[in-house]
C-alpha cells in the first residue's frame, strides 16, 4: 500500500520565532554548530536563514550571528522606510501650493439641496429661520388657512420677529374667506408682519435674508429643494417683488370689479380659465379653492349666463364680453 507523506507546515513570522526554535537557535550559538537531524522540530530555523550547512561536514549546521540576522532583515526596511518618507516629502511638495487655495471659502457649496421628507424639510425650515436676521419672504397658494398650520407657523415665526426681523407673505384672495389669517395677524401684535392677497399665485416659497431660498420639488410636498445659488434667489426675490407690487393688503377690499348681470369678480375669474382649457381640478388649485366651491361657481355663471351644457358655457363666455370688464 503506498502512502503519501505530508509535509507539516510551520507557519509564523520570524518575530514571533516558535519556543523550539528558539530553544535550537540559542542551543547552536552556544555550541557553534547543530546537527541537521536535530532541527526536525522547527524548520523555520532553515526557512529563516538563522542556520545555515557547515561547509566541512553536511551533517551538522552552523549559526549564523543574530547581529548579521538583523542587519540582513532591517536593510530592506530601512531602504522602504526611506523610498516612502522620499515620497511623503515629494507629495507634500506638490500639493503644499493648492493648501491655500482650498483654505479659502467656497463660493459655491451647496448651491442646491435636494430635501426628502417632511421631517428633513422642516428642519431645514427651523434652521433657516433662526439664522434669519432681516427678512422673510413667504407665498402661500391655497384658500382659507386651518389655524392649526398657522399656530405652527406661528410658534416657528415668534424668535425672529422678536429679533426684528420683516415678515412680508402672500396669499390668495380665497384665504380672506376663514378668520384664520386675521386671527393669525392679530397675534402676532407686529408692525413687522405684512400680508396681501392676489388671485392667483405660483406654488409655495420662502425665502430668508435673500440668500436661501426654499421651494417645493414635488407636487406632494414630500421633497424640496433648498436654494443658495445667488443669481437663483435674487431672480425668486424679484418673482415675490412682482406678485407683491400686483397685490392687495389684507386691510383693504379684495379688488373685484362689482357684479354685473349677476356675474361675481371670481366667477369672471373661472370664466378666463374655463375658455382657456382649464378642467376644474385645475382652476380650484389655480385659485386656491376646493373643487366643490368651484363647480358651485361654475353653475352659478352658468345659470347667469343661461348656459345649458359646458361647451354652451364657453360659446357663451366669450359672447357675453364679460371678460373685457376686467381689462
Amino acid at each position: 500500500m503506498l502512502t503519501t507523506s505530508i509535509k507539516p507546515t510551520h507557519p509564523h513570522l520570524i518575530t514571533e520565532l516558535c519556543d523550539e526554535g528558539a530553544r535550537l537557535y540559542g542551543s547552536a550559538l552556544g555550541a557553534g554548530r547543530i546537527a541537521r537531524s536535530e532541527i526536525g522540530p522547527a524548520p523555520c530555523l532553515l526557512e529563516f536563514g538563522l542556520l545555515h550547512p557547515d561547509p566541512d561536514d553536511a551533517n551538522w549546521l552552523r549559526p549564523v550571528p543574530p547581529s548579521a540576522v538583523l542587519a540582513q532583515r532591517l536593510h530592506p526596511l530601512e531602504r522602504e522606510i526611506r523610498e516612502r518618507r522620499r515620497v511623503t516629502i515629494e507629495l507634500a511638495d506638490a500639493f503644499e501650493p493648492f493648501m491655500a487655495i482650498s483654505a479659502q471659502p467656497s463660493v459655491t457649496t451647496h448651491a442646491i439641496t435636494v430635501l426628502e421628507g417632511l421631517q428633513t424639510i422642516n428642519a431645514t425650515l427651523d434652521t433657516a429661520t433662526a439664522q434669519c436676521t432681516k427678512e422673510i419672504l413667504t407665498i402661500q397658494p391655497g384658500g382659507v388657512r386651518n389655524l392649526d398650520v398657522l399656530t405652527q407657523s406661528l410658534e416657528r415665526v415668534e424668535g425672529p420677529l422678536s429679533r426684528g426681523v420683516r415678515l412680508r407673505t402672500l396669499y390668495q384672495h380665497t384665504a380672506r374667506h376663514g378668520a384664520g389669517v386675521f386671527a393669525y395677524l392679530e397675534r402676532l401684535h407686529t408692525g413687522s408682519v405684512e400680508i396681501r392677497t392676489l388671485e392667483e399665485l405660483i406654488d409655495r416659497m420662502i425665502i430668508f435674508d435673500r440668500t436661501v431660498a426654499v421651494i417645493p420639488a414635488r407636487r406632494d410636498r414630500q421633497v424640496a429643494l433648498e436654494l443658495r445659488h445667488p443669481g437663483l434667489v435674487d431672480y425668486l426675490v424679484s418673482v415675490f417683488d412682482q406678485f407683491w407690487q400686483l397685490a392687495t393688503p389684507l386691510s383693504d377690499e379684495t379688488p373685484y370689479t362689482p357684479p354685473n348681470d349677476g356675474v361675481t369678480g371670481i366667477q369672471r375669474s373661472i370664466a378666463k380659465l374655463l375658455i382657456e382649457g382649464y378642467v376644474d381640478e385645475a382652476i380650484a388649485r389655480r385659485l386656491g379653492m376646493n373643487v366643490r366651491t368651484c363647480r358651485a361657481h361654475v353653475a352659478k355663471l352658468s345659470a347667469a349666463l343661461g348656459s345649458n351644457s359646458r361647451a354652451q358655457l364657453g360659446y357663451l363666455i366669450a359672447r357675453s364680453g364679460i371678460l373685457q370688464q376686467d381689462s
